[in-house]
Order: structure tokens, then C-alpha cells, then sequence
């Protein structure tokens, strides 16, 4: 069956990486765009999902790439009329409003799919099964790059609820959560420029359920080459997934690389699981995000200019 999915806010994520997973999976056809700025030539254009809702466009899923700021009431209209959702990371502006999306897919029998794209890089999986019955030690995250390359223009991304520096940064916490043993939150610091309201860097410190410490060093300001690095010594040597997690490392060697496949293994789950009629909602990513801004210390960190 054809999975007939509208993207819904057409911005640099949607066209970058929504779009060429769609056309590249026989199960999905892009039936329709919402988006107040762009369309899609040859796609029927409508300003918003409620204008999509109300025409004759016949579709089975959307896939919401708006800021997570106007996530929740999106996804409830789409939910309420029978659709499918995938949800952009992250998946809502706070956790409760993900866990209403939760039962409001449940009770109306449609799926449900948070996406966290890292997960997908090509090494995560093989990473998982080398970390497999080892005892870790400690672990390092670098996840450093600059925003005027990643998100020119993007102003939301600075206001309340659009993470700053942890819109990349929940990236590197979705594939540390798939990797390590649980862990929690000892501290943190949140560098926010006088000129925003969500941080431009930020040191967290982590403990495993084991005790081991697991610190992350997140920087949106990084210039020349970009840093998307987990470094994870354990009791059988040094594994480093490097690039994103499209590269693993063992004590130096590299063990494993592969093409660029998160967004292909996204739809590919979406498609899975609406034939399976379950979902996939998963907020520990976020979770961790939104303990960094209730126990973080707050540093005043000079004006943001684009």
C-alpha cells in the first residue's frame, strides 16, 4: 500500500533531507506541502495543515518539520482527523505535550513515530553490539558546530523553546541513549547570549547507573571543521563514533562507515510501523534536554549576531 504523506513546513530540513527520503522509498508519495512560504512544483501547495484538512487532498500521514514551538497543535489536528504523524526533533516543545500526542494517537488508532534521526547513522547499530557486555568507564561527548552554516536565518531556534545549541545537541543524547546504560544529570552550565533566550553552549555532567561519568561539551558557535564526536572507554578498549555516528573507531582503528542513511531509516521505520498499526514514542532524548534547563546554572554569554 501507498503511504500518501504531506510535509508540513517546507524549511531546510524538509527540503535537505524529508523530500529525498520520500522519493527514494516506493512505499511513500508526497501527496501534499503545508507551508506558508514555499510549495513543491507539481505538488498541491497549502498555507497550513487546517487548509489541507479542509480540501479534497486525499493523504494518509504528515511528516511536521515546523519549530517545535507550534508542534503540539499541529499534530493534534492531524491526529484528530485520522493521520499518521511523524514528528521532526524535537518531537514537542515540552513533554507533556508529547505524551498528550501519545494517547491521542493511541485512542485514535494511528501512529505515532518521534524521530530521532542519529540513531539511524550508519555505525549506532554496530557500535551497540561491540559496546554489548563490556563495562564502560567513562564517556566524552564533543558535538561542536556553527550555527550560521547549519540554521542561517532560523530566529526560532533562539526563542523560548527552540533549544539553541541543543537542537544539535539532543542529536548526540539520542544516540547516548541508545548506547549507554542509563545515566542522569549531575550538573550543568548554559552559556545564554544576553540578546536570546536558549543557550549557545553548554557543559553537562552525567553519571551512569553504574557510575561511570559522562560529560558532553556542546558548542553552536564552532568554526573550521565541526566536532559530532562520542568517545566511550570501556574495560575492552576505546570505541569512538565520530562524524554524527556514520564512523566507529576501535583504540584508533576504523572499524566500520557507511553512506548517509538516517532519513531513508527513518521512513523506512515510519512505513513499518504504520503496517504494524503501533508507534514509536520515545522522549529520553528530550527528557535530558529539558533536566540540563531546570538544574543548569545560567551564564550570560555576549549578543548573537547572525
Amino acid at each position: 500500500m501507498t503511504i500518501r504523506i504531506a510535509i508540513v513546513g517546507l524549511g531546510k530540513i524538509a527540503r535537505d533531507q524529508h523530500l529525498p527520503a520520500i522519493e527514494k522509498d516506493a512505499r511513500f508519495e508526497l501527496a501534499a506541502v503545508a507551508s506558508r512560504s514555499a510549495g513543491v512544483d507539481g505538488v498541491p501547495h497549502f498555507t497550513d495543515l487546517a487548509e489541507l484538512l479542509a480540501s479534497d487532498v486525499q493523504f494518509d500521514a504528515v511528516a511536521l518539520c515546523t519549530p517545535p514551538q507550534v508542534r503540539h497543535t499541529i499534530a493534534r489536528q492531524a491526529i484528530d482527523a485520522g493521520k499518521h504523524v511523524m514528528l521532526e526533533k524535537p518531537p514537542g516543545a515540552t513533554l507533556s505535550e508529547v505524551e498528550d500526542l501519545k494517547a491521542a494517537a493511541a485512542a485514535k488508532g494511528v501512529t505515532l513515530q518521534t524521530t530521532w534521526h542519529s540513531r539511524y547513522a550508519t555505525a549506532v547499530a554496530p557500535a551497540q553490539t561491540w559496546l554489548s557486555g563490556k563495562t564502560i568507564k567513562s564517556v566524552q561527548i564533543n558535538w561542536k558546530e556553527d550555527v550560521r552554516v547549519w540554521h542561517p536565518g532560523q530566529t526560532w531556534i533562539w526563542q523560548a523553546g527552540g533549544l539553541g545549541v541543543f537542537d544539535p545537541g539532543i542529536n548526540a543524547l539520542s544516540i547516548a541513549t541508545v548506547v549507554l546504560p542509563a545515566f542522569f544529570l549531575e550538573k550543568a552550565t548554559l552559556h545564554v547570549p544576553e540578546n536570546c533566550q536558549s543557550p549557545v553552549e553548554a557543559q553537562l555532567t552525567f553519571r551512569t547507573v553504574t557510575g561511570a561519568p559522562v560529560k558532553a561539551d556542546f558548542d553552536f558557535l564552532q568554526t573550521g571543521e565541526q566536532s559530532w564526536d562520542i568517545i566511550i572507554d570501556t574495560d575492552g578498549g576505546e570505541l569512538k563514533l565520530s562524524h554524527g555516528g556514520s564512523r566507529l573507531w576501535v583504540d584508533g582503528v576504523l572499524a566500520h562507515e557507511g553512506p548517509d542513511e538516517e532519513y531513508p531509516g527513518l521512513y523506512d521505520a515510519f512505513a513499518r510501523l504504520i503496517a504494524a498499526g503501533g508507534s514509536d514514542v520515545d522522549v529520553s532524548p528530550l527528557r535530558h534536554v529539558a533536566d540540563a534547563f531546570l538544574l543548569g546554572e545560567r551564564v550570560t554569554a555576549p549578543a548573537f549576531v547572525e
